[in-house]
C-alpha cells in the first residue's frame, strides 16, 4: 500500500474541506464534497481533487485511475484524516472535493422539458436526495428546488440522491411562482400533489391526461404545500390510498407521480389505465 501523503488533521487541505459541511462556505466556495467509491464514480467529470486511503486506494484504484485520466489531483491520507472530511460516522475511505453543477432555470425551460419535480418549501436533505434519485430513476428531464428549500449539495442530500445528482439537470433557488410560470410557459402542465387534491391520480390517468408534459410540485415533509401554492397549479392531485395507511411520505409519493407520469407519457395514446375501455 502507498504510505499517506496527508497525515495531519490541521493540514490546509482538511480545513478546507471540512469548512464545506457548511452551507455559506459550500456557496462562498461553490463546491461541496462527495463520500464513498460510488458518489465519487459518478461525480469525476465535476471534480476538484480526491482523497483516499490506502486501502480505499488499493480497492478502488480503477476510480483514482479515472481521476488522474482526468487531470484531477489524487492524494492517499489517513484513516483519520479522510474521516475528519466526511460527514458519516463509518467513511468509506475515500472522498472528493466537487464543483456546483446546478443548471440555470433558464436553460432547463429552454429544452422544452416533458418531466419536472418540483421541490417547493423541501427542508429536509434526505428527503430532497431521495426525490431527486425517484426523477432520476422515473427519467424525468429536471429537478428544480425552489428558494425555501434545502441545500441539495447538502452532504445528506448528495448521500441519499447515491450519484442521481449527477444525472439530471437541477435548478436551485427558483421562487415558486417563477418555477410555475416559467414551466407553464414552456409547455408543461403543473401539478401540486397534496392529499387535499379533488382529482386523485387515478382519475388523471383514466383520463389519459398524463401523456402532456407535467411538472409536478412536492411540498414540505410536514405541512405540504400551502394553499398559495396550490392555487399557482393546473390541479392539485391526490395519490389514492386504497388502504388503510394514514398517508404516504414526500419520497414515496413522489416517486408515485413520478412514475406515473413516465409510464403515461412512454406509452401510446397517453397511457389510460388498464381497466379502461
Amino acid at each position: 500500500m502507498a504510505t499517506p501523503e496527508l497525515t495531519s488533521l490541521r493540514s490546509p487541505r482538511v480545513t478546507a474541506a471540512r469548512r464545506l459541511a457548511k452551507r455559506s462556505f459550500r456557496g462562498k466556495e461553490r463546491r461541496f464534497i462527495v463520500e464513498g467509491p460510488q458518489a465519487v464514480r459518478e461525480a469525476v467529470a465535476h471534480l476538484v481533487e480526491v482523497y483516499a486511503t490506502p486501502e480505499a486506494a488499493e480497492r478502488h484504484q480503477e476510480i483514482l485511475d479515472a481521476a488522474r485520466a482526468a487531470d484531477i489531483p489524487v492524494f492517499t491520507a489517513t484513516d483519520d484524516v479522510v474521516a475528519e472530511m466526511c460527514d458519516t460516522v463509518t467513511p468509506q475511505g475515500i472522498v472528493g472535493l466537487c464543483r456546483f453543477l446546478d443548471s440555470p432555470f433558464e436553460e432547463i425551460l429552454a429544452a422544452r422539458p416533458k418531466l419536472v419535480a418540483v421541490l417547493a418549501n423541501v427542508r429536509d436533505p434526505g428527503n430532497a436526495g431521495t426525490v431527486l434519485r425517484c426523477a432520476d430513476a422515473a427519467g424525468a428531464d429536471a429537478v428544480v428546488l425552489t428558494d425555501a428549500s434545502v441545500d441539495p449539495y447538502n452532504p445528506k442530500a448528495v448521500r441519499a440522491s447515491v450519484g442521481s445528482l449527477f444525472h439530471l439537470p437541477v435548478a436551485i433557488g427558483v421562487p415558486v411562482e417563477r418555477a410555475v410560470s416559467g414551466l407553464r410557459e414552456a409547455g408543461a402542465r403543473v401539478l401540486a400533489a397534496d392529499g387535499a387534491g379533488e382529482r386523485d391520480l387515478d382519475s388523471e390517468l383514466d383520463d389519459g391526461l398524463l401523456g402532456a408534459p407535467t411538472a409536478w410540485i412536492f411540498g414540505n415533509e410536514a405541512w405540504g404545500l400551502p394553499e398559495a401554492t396550490r392555487a399557482l397549479a393546473d390541479e392539485v392531485v391526490r395519490v389514492p390510498i386504497h388502504g388503510r395507511a394514514e398517508s404516504l411520505n414526500l419520497a414515496t409519493a413522489a416517486a408515485v407521480c413520478l412514475y406515473a407520469s413516465a409510464r403515461a407519457q412512454r406509452a401510446p395514446a397517453g397511457c389510460r389505465s388498464v381497466t379502461s375501455t
